[in-house]
C-alpha cells in the first residue's frame, strides 16, 4: 500500500476533533431512559438535539442496510478497531433479519487510532465507487464472523481487492478531497452529538453509548416501534 503522505496526515487530523471530544466528554454518564444491556449493566444514553440528529441522514458516505422506507432507522457510529463494534457487526445480520422494517445506517467514527481512520478512508472510497451494497460487503469482510486482528489501511485495501475492487482506483479515491471531507464531516457530527464511545447508536433523538448486546438492542427497537422511545414507561 502506498496511500500518500497527505492521506496519512488527513487521517491523523481527522481523529483529532473526536479525540478531543472524547477527553471533554469523559465525564459521569447518566441515563435518559432506563436501558440495561445483556450483561445486566445500565447503558448510558442521552437525548440529542433534534436539529443535530436530523443531520445524520444527510451525511455523505453513510452505508445503508435495509429498506429505504423503513419505519425505524438505527444509526451505528463505529470504529474498525473497536472490539465491541466487531461483536455488533457479527450480530447485524440477525438483527436485520428479525426486523424487516428496520433501516441501519453505518457511520464511520474512527476515534481509536490513525489506522482506524485509514481503514475508514478505504471504506469511503469503496462507498464512492460501489455504493452501500459494496460497502456493506466490505464492512462484513473486515468485521464479520471469522475475522480478527488489527485493521489498518493496507489490510483494508487487501479486503477491497479480494472483493473485486480495483486496488489502484480505491487507493486513488481514498486519497481524494471528497473522501477526506466526508470522513471529517462524519467525525465532526459524532463529536458534536457527544458520541465518544464506539459503537454508539442513534435512533430518533436518543443515543446509546456502547453496544448493549443483541437482546437489549432488540428490546430498544421494539420500544421505539411501540412508543417512539428507547424504553417505554412501565
Amino acid at each position: 500500500m502506498s496511500l500518500s503522505r497527505r492521506t496519512l496526515l488527513a487521517a491523523s487530523l481527522a481523529t483529532l476533533p473526536a479525540l478531543a471530544a472524547n477527553r471533554v466528554l469523559a465525564q459521569a454518564e447518566g441515563q435518559w431512559r432506563a436501558v440495561t444491556g445483556d450483561n445486566g449493566q445500565p447503558i448510558p444514553n442521552t437525548r440529542l438535539p433534534g436539529e443535530l440528529a436530523s443531520e445524520i441522514g444527510r451525511l455523505r458516505g453513510v452505508t445503508w442496510i435495509g429498506p429505504r422506507e423503513a419505519s425505524v432507522t438505527l444509526y451505528e457510529f463505529f470504529d474498525y478497531n473497536c472490539p465491541w463494534c466487531r461483536a455488533a457487526a457479527r450480530d447485524l445480520d440477525d438483527l436485520v433479519k428479525a426486523n424487516p422494517d428496520l433501516r441501519v445506517g453505518l457511520v464511520n467514527n474512527p476515534i481509536l487510532s490513525v489506522q482506524s481512520a485509514q481503514a475508514a478512508t478505504v471504506a469511503l472510497a469503496v462507498q464512492r465507487t460501489g455504493g452501500s451494497p459494496a460497502t456493506a460487503a466490505f464492512y462484513a469482510a473486515l468485521l464479520g464472523p471469522g475475522t480478527s486482528g488489527r485493521i489498518d489501511g493496507p489490510r483494508a485495501l487487501e479486503a477491497a481487492s479480494r472483493l473485486g475492487h480495483d486496488r489502484a482506483a480505491i487507493e486513488q479515491a481514498a486519497d481524494s478531497d471528497e473522501v477526506r471531507e466526508a470522513l471529517k464531516d462524519q467525525m465532526r457530527l459524532a463529536a458534536n452529538l457527544g458520541l465518544h464511545a464506539t459503537p454508539s447508536y442513534v435512533v430518533g433523538t436518543s443515543a446509546l453509548l456502547g453496544y448493549p448486546g443483541p437482546k437489549s438492542l432488540a428490546r430498544v427497537l421494539s420500544a421505539v416501534a411501540e412508543c417512539d422511545e428507547i424504553a417505554c414507561a412501565s
